[in-house]
């Protein structure tokens, strides 16, 4: 049987179902990363920067885009583990009630040196419902190769 590796191509692409951003999220942010700047936690002031409201932690949105490309069945129980994330920018704010969707692209992928493992760098785009990106990057893995037949 074939595993994540041995399926995915690169160029391969997908789209995660959609999740809207609420304000139970942006408490939740607040709350694990312990940054209560009043861009994020105080209505009043956000409304007076030129936002005009309060806006989610940059580190959020990476958060949700993370998470939302990790349940695609093409990686099942494949994935060791994360490698790490490059060149991620914040290229445009989260606001509560934001619909978000991260796009999925294979953009490379290798066997370790060793060549016991395989390594498959994504790149994902997180798009509000406008279809804006609102944050881009690369985000590699590490996964099980398929074991040899005896």
């Amino acid at each position: 049987m074939a595993n994540a590796f041995d399926e995915l191509q690169v160029g391969q692409r997908w789209t995660s179902p959609g999740r809207t951003l609420t304000e139970a999220d942006l408490l939740q942010a607040c709350m694990t990363s312990g940054d209560w700047h009043p861009i994020h936690a105080d209505e009043d002031y956000a409304s007076r920067t030129p936002l005009g409201r309060r806006i989610f932690h940059g580190t959020w949105g990476l958060h949700v885009a993370v998470g939302m490309a990790t349940p695609f069945p093409e990686f099942g129980e494949d994935v060791i583990g994360a490698l790490g994330l490059s060149e991620w920018r914040y290229l445009k704010p989260l606001f509560v009630g934001d619909t978000v969707r991260v796009e999925v692209e294979i953009a490379a992928k290798r066997r370790t040196s060793d060549g016991r493992r395989g390594v498959i760098e994504r790149r994902l785009t997180l798009r509000n419902q406008a279809g804006e990106i609102v944050q881009q990057g690369q985000s590699g893995m590490l996964v099980k190769l398929q074991e040899p037949n005896p």
